[in-house]
C-alpha cells in the first residue's frame, strides 16, 4: 500500500466531533459549530496535510473546521504559488524589507519571542482574549507535539522585528500565526511575512501556501484577498476565487 493510500485509509477511520452551538468569533450575532478531528487519535504531518486539503486547520494540538448549519461564511483559502504575482504595493513592501534576514528556529520557548508576542497582542488585539496568557498558552497556540512547525525570525541586524509560526505540510506551508514589532508599521511586516512564505514554498518546490479561513463579511480577514490568484475550498473542491466573490 502506498503512503498516500495509507493516509486516506486512516482518514476513513478517523472520528470527528462537533461542538455545541457557540457564539461566532468573527461575525457578531451569529451562532457557530466547530468540527474537530478526534483529539485522542494519533495525528501526524501526512494526515494533517490530507485534512488541510479538505479545509481543516490546526490550532495548538487540535485540527478543526467550521461546521455551522446554514452558514458557509468561513472559506478555507490557499495561494497557488506558481501563479501568484505580487501587485505594486506588495512589490514595494518586498523591496522595503530587503534589509531583513530570516533565521529559522526550533518550535520552543524563547523569551525574546514571547516578549515581542505580548507587545504585539497589547498593541494590535487589546482585550481580544489572547493577551492575558502566559508562556504555556503561547506555546500551545503556535505549535504542538505532533506538528512539523518552524519558527522563522525576521531580524534587522540583531534586532528581532517579527516571528512567523509555519507548519510544514506534504504539499505546502500553512501560515499559522505571525507577530511583529507594532512600532514598525511602515514595513507592513504581516504582508512581507506572507510574501516570504510564498517564496519559501517556491524554494522548497511546494505548490500551496495555506492561509486559513477567509470571511467576506469580516474586515480583519480582508487582507487575504489581496493575494491573487486565491483559491477557496467549497466543501467539494478548490476553485479560484474571482472578483465577484470578494
Amino acid at each position: 500500500m502506498s503512503n498516500e493510500s495509507a493516509v486516506w485509509q486512516r482518514l476513513h477511520t478517523l472520528k470527528f466531533y462537533a461542538t455545541q452551538v457557540h457564539d461566532c468569533s468573527y461575525l457578531p450575532g451569529r451562532d457557530a459549530v466547530t468540527l474537530f478531528a478526534d483529539p485522542a487519535a494519533p495525528m501526524d504531518t501526512p494526515t494533517y496535510s490530507a485534512l488541510a486539503r479538505l479545509g481543516f486547520r490546526r490550532s495548538g494540538e487540535h485540527v478543526y473546521r467550521p461546521h455551522c448549519p446554514g452558514c458557509r461564511a468561513c472559506v478555507p483559502v490557499r495561494i497557488p504559488v506558481a501563479d501568484f504575482r505580487p501587485d505594486r504595493s506588495q512589490r514595494r513592501t518586498w523591496a522595503r524589507n530587503s534589509d531583513l534576514r530570516v533565521v529559522p528556529r526550533a518550535p520552543e520557548l524563547d523569551t525574546e519571542h514571547f516578549a515581542l508576542y505580548q507587545r504585539y497582542l497589547s498593541a494590535r488585539h487589546p482585550g481580544g482574549g489572547m493577551d492575558g496568557g502566559g508562556t504555556e498558552d503561547y506555546l500551545r497556540f503556535v505549535t504542538s507535539d505532533w506538528s512539523d512547525t518552524g519558527l522563522y525570525e525576521f531580524r534587522l541586524g540583531e534586532r528581532l522585528l517579527g516571528v512567523a509560526a509555519v507548519d510544514h505540510l506534504a504539499d505546502g506551508l500553512s501560515a499559522v500565526y505571525t507577530f511583529f514589532d507594532p512600532d514598525e508599521r511602515r514595513r507592513a511586516l504581516g504582508v512581507w511575512s506572507v510574501l516570504w512564505q510564498v517564496e519559501e514554498c517556491r524554494r522548497r518546490g511546494l505548490p500551496w501556501l495555506y492561509l486559513g479561513y477567509w470571511i467576506a463579511e469580516s474586515p480583519k480577514m480582508a487582507y487575504k484577498t489581496r493575494y491573487r490568484p486565491l483559491q477557496g475550498y467549497d466543501g467539494q473542491e478548490w476553485q479560484t476565487l474571482v472578483d465577484t466573490d470578494y
